[in-house]
C-alpha cells in the first residue's frame, strides 16, 4: 500500500467540490440573466417571450430576427462548429442593430456583453423598425415583427 497523506486529500477534494458548485451556480447565473435579456428582447421584436429559456431553440430564433438561417445554430453539435454559429449570429446582430438604428460600433457590445446589448433593445426606449434591414440591402428578419415567414 503507498502511504498518502489523508488530510491533503481531503483539502484537495473539498477544493474540487468548491470549485465545481462555483462554477455551476456562475453557470446558472449566467443563463438565467441571458434568458431574461432575451426575454425583454424577444418581446420587443415580436417573437413569443418563452422561447428565451429554450436553449438551442432561443439561438435558432435569436439569428432568424437577425435574417440568418436557424439551423446554423447545429453547427454547435460538431466539434469548433460553435465558431460558425457565432459569425453568423454577429451578423445577424449588426442586421438587428440596423433595426434599433444602432451603429457598427454597437455589435462589439453585442459581442462581448451579449446579455447587455440584448436589455439595451428591449428596453422600453429602443424602437424596432425592421423594414430599416431591407431598406440597407439585407434580407428581411426571419422571425418576428417584419419577418419574412
Amino acid at each position: 500500500m503507498t502511504d498518502y497523506n489523508e488530510t491533503a486529500l481531503n483539502a484537495v477534494l473539498l477544493v474540487l467540490a468548491i470549485s465545481v458548485v462555483v462554477t455551476l451556480v456562475l453557470v446558472l447565473v449566467g443563463y438565467v440573466v441571458m434568458a431574461i435579456a432575451l426575454m425583454t428582447f424577444f418581446r420587443k421584436v415580436g417573437v413569443e417571450p418563452w422561447i428565451a429559456w429554450v436553449p438551442f431553440y432561443s439561438t435558432w430564433k435569436w439569428l432568424e430576427i437577425g435574417g440568418q438561417q436557424g439551423a446554423f445554430v447545429l453547427f454547435c453539435l460538431i466539434p469548433y462548429g460553435s465558431i460558425v454559429t457565432s459569425v453568423f449570429l454577429y451578423i445577424g446582430m449588426y442586421r438587428t442593430g440596423i433595426a434599433f438604428g444602432r451603429d457598427a460600433g454597437f455589435l462589439v457590445l453585442g459581442i462581448f456583453l451579449p446579455f447587455v446589448w440584448a436589455f439595451m433593445l428591449g428596453a422600453e426606449e429602443s424602437v424596432y423598425h425592421p423594414e430599416r434591414i431591407t431598406a440597407a440591402g439585407y434580407p428581411p428578419p426571419l422571425a418576428g415583427y417584419g419577418s419574412a415567414r
